[in-house]
C-alpha cells in the first residue's frame, strides 16, 4: 500500500487534521513519544505499553476498528493485531522455548563449572580473565544473560579471591561474552525476533552475528583488562555466600539431582557437541540452499537444519548425554525443562507486541511514510538501524523493546530493495548492537551487574556501561564495513 493511497483512504484520526505524509509522520512521532512516556514515566509493563501504542497509532492513522481488531461478522478475516502477534510468535516461540530448555539442562548439569574449569586449566592462572571471557562466549550461546550471571558468578568470585586482584578483571570479560551472544546470536530472543520480522534465515544471522560479535567482544576484553587494572573492587563476600545458597535452593526447588562427583565432570567435548550441533545444522542448511541446486540431498540437509528440528535434536542430545546417561531421572528432566520456561512468557509477549506494532505501522501506511523520511536522510540502512536502536535503548533501557521497535521502523526500508539475506542479516546485527549501547540506571542489567559483583554505582558506570558501549560500537563498525561488500 502506498503512502498516498493510505492517506487518501483515511477518514478519521490525526489525518483528518494533518493530511498526507505529514500526518503519518506526526502519528509515528507521537507514537514513539507515547511509548517512551509509558515505559519511562508511567512505568508501564513493556508488553502493555507496546500494545497500547500500537492501538493508538492505528486509530490515530485512521485505521478502521474492524481492520485493527477484526469483527464477529468477519470471523475468517485476520486483523492486524492477530497477524502481528501470530506472525511473530509463530516464528520465534518454538525457537526460544527449545533454546531455553537446552540452556537450562546445560546449566544444571554442571556444564558451566566443567567448561570454566577446563578453560582455566588450559589458559593458566595468568590468563584467567581470558578463560572467563571464553566461558561467557561459549556458555552464553544457549543461556540467557541473567542466568549466565547467576550460574557463573561464584566462579568469578573464586578466581578473583585466589588472585587478590579486582573482581572487574574477571567479571567484565565474562559479562562481555554473555552480552555479545545474547544480543548477536540465536537462539536468543532479540536476533531471532528481528530475523522473523525481516524474513532472514537464522543461518545468515548466526554467520554475520559471529563475524561482527567476535571482534566486538575482543575489543571489550581489551577495555576490561585496561579498566580492571585501574579500578579495584574487592570480592563481595556476602554476595558470594548468598549466590551459593540461592543456587542450592534453586536446585532443590527444581528437583535437580545431586551435582556430578568431581572425578566425573561433564566432558568438554560433550558440552561443545551439544552447543555446536544446532549451530552447525542451521549453517549447513543455509549454505546448501545457496550452493546446491534443488535435490533430495539438499532437502534432507535443509530439513535437519531447520531451526525447529536442529534445536530439538540438540535438546534430545542434552537430555541423553547430560541427563539420563549421568543418572538423572525423567522426572528431573521434566522439572528442569518446565521451570526454565517460566521467565520466557514475558519475553514472548513483548516480542509479540512488537510484531503488532510493526503490523500496524505497515497496515496504516505509517511505515511507508517513515521509510520515505528516513531514506531522505541519505544514510545507509545499517547506520539508521543502529542510530534508532541506540536512541530507543538509551531512552527506555530495554534491549528487547529497542530491537522489536527498531525492526518495525526499518523493515519498510528493506521491503522494496534487492538486499541479499546476508545484507539484511547485517542490518539485524546493527539493530542488536544498538540495543546494548550504554546500559545505565534505567536498565535492569545495570543493577544486576552492580549487585551480583558488588560494584558501586559510579564504578559500574565506568566499567559495565562503557563495556557495553564498546561492544555496541565495535559490533556496529564491523557490520557497517561488511555491509559495503556484502
Amino acid at each position: 500500500m502506498s503512502v498516498t493511497y493510505a492517506a487518501e483512504r483515511r477518514t478519521g484520526g490525526l489525518l483528518a487534521l494533518i493530511p498526507g505524509t505529514a500526518g503519518l509522520l506526526t502519528v509515528a512521532a507521537l507514537g514513539i513519544a507515547l511509548l517512551l512516556f509509558l515505559i519511562i514515566k508511567a512505568r508501564l509493563q513493556p508488553f502493555v505499553a507496546l500494545l497500547a501504542v500500537s492501538i493508538a497509532v492505528g486509530l490515530g492513522a485512521g485505521l478502521p476498528v474492524a481492520e485493527l481488531f477484526g469483527t464477529v461478522q468477519k470471523s475468517g478475516a485476520v486483523s492486524l493485531v492477530e497477524a502481528g502477534m501470530g506472525g511473530t510468535l509463530g516464528h520465534i516461540a518454538v525457537i526460544v522455548g527449545l533454546g531455553t530448555m537446552l540452556g537450562s539442562v546445560l546449566e544444571v548439569s554442571g556444564g558451566a563449572e566443567a567448561l570454566s574449569g577446563r578453560l582455566l586449566a588450559l589458559f593458566g592462572e595468568r590468563r584467567a580473565p581470558l578463560a572467563m571471557g571464553v566461558t561467557g562466549v561459549v556458555f552464553g550461546i544457549p543461556v540467557f544473560f541473567d542466568v549466565g550471571i547467576f550460574v557463573l558468578a561464584p566462579i568469578v568470585y573464586a578466581a578473583a579471591r585466589r588472585s587478590g586482584k579486582s573482581i572487574l578483571l574477571y567479571a567484565l570479560p565474562l559479562l562481555a561474552g554473555l552480552s555479545m551472544t545474547h544480543a548477536f546470536l540465536p537462539p536468543h530472543p532479540g536476533p531471532v525476533a528481528a530475523a522473523g520480522l525481516l524474513h532472514v534465515d537464522l543461518g545468515w544471522v548466526i554467520l554475520m552475528g559471529a563475524a561482527a560479535g567476535l571482534p566486538a567482544v575482543a575489543a571489550a576484553w581489551a577495555y576490561a583488562a585496561w579498566i580492571g587494572r585501574r579500578v579495584f573492587v574487592p570480592v563481595p563476600e556476602e554476595m558470594a555466600a548468598a549466590a551459593e545458597e540461592a543456587k542450592r535452593a534453586e536446585e532443590a526447588k527444581r528437583a535437580v539431582p545431586k551435582a556430578p562427583a568431581p572425578e566425573n565432570p561433564v566432558a568438554l567435548a560433550t558440552l561443545l557437541a551439544v552447543i555446536g550441533t544446532p549451530l552447525l545444522l542451521i549453517l549447513l542448511a543455509t549454505f546448501s540452499s545457496v550452493a546446491f541446486a534443488p535435490s533430495t540431498g539438499r532437502s534432507v540437509v535443509e530439513f535437519f537444519g531447520h531451526p525447529f528440528v536442529a534445536l530439538t535434536i540438540a535438546l534430545l542430545l542434552a537430555y541423553w548425554l547430560l541427563g539420563l546417561r549421568r543418572g538423572w531421572s525423567r522426572t528431573s528432566l521434566e522439572a528442569v525443562s518446565t521451570a526454565s520456561l517460566k521467565p520466557v512468557g514475558n519475553i514472548l509477549l513483548v516480542v509479540g507486541a512488537g510484531g503488532i506494532f510493526g503490523a500496524v505501522l505497515k497496515g496504516s501506511g505509517v511505515a511507508g511514510a517513515l521509510a520515505g523520511a528516513l531514506a531522505g536522510a541519505g544514510l545507509p540502512v545499517v547506520v539508521l538501524a543502529w542510530l534508532i536502536a541506540v536512541a530507543l535503548r538509551v531512552a527506555q533501557g530495554s534491549a528487547t523493546v529497542a530491537i522489536v521497535t527498531t525492526t518495525g521502523i526499518v523493515a519498510p526500508l528493506l521491503a522494496d530493495t534487492a538486499a541479499s539475506q546476508a545484507h539484511v542479516a547485517l542490518v539485524i546485527v546493527a539493530v542488536s548492537a544498538g540495543s546494548i549501547f550504554a546500559s545505565h540506571v534505567n536498565d535492569g542489567g545495570f543493577w544486576m551487574v552492580s549487585a551480583y559483583f558488588g560494584i558501586p554505582e559510579r564504578e559500574t558506570l565506568k566499567s559495565w556501561t562503557v563495556l557495553e558501549s564498546v561492544l555496541s560500537v565495535a559490533g556496529f563498525a564491523v557490520a557497517a564495513i561488511l555491509s559495503v561488500v556484502v
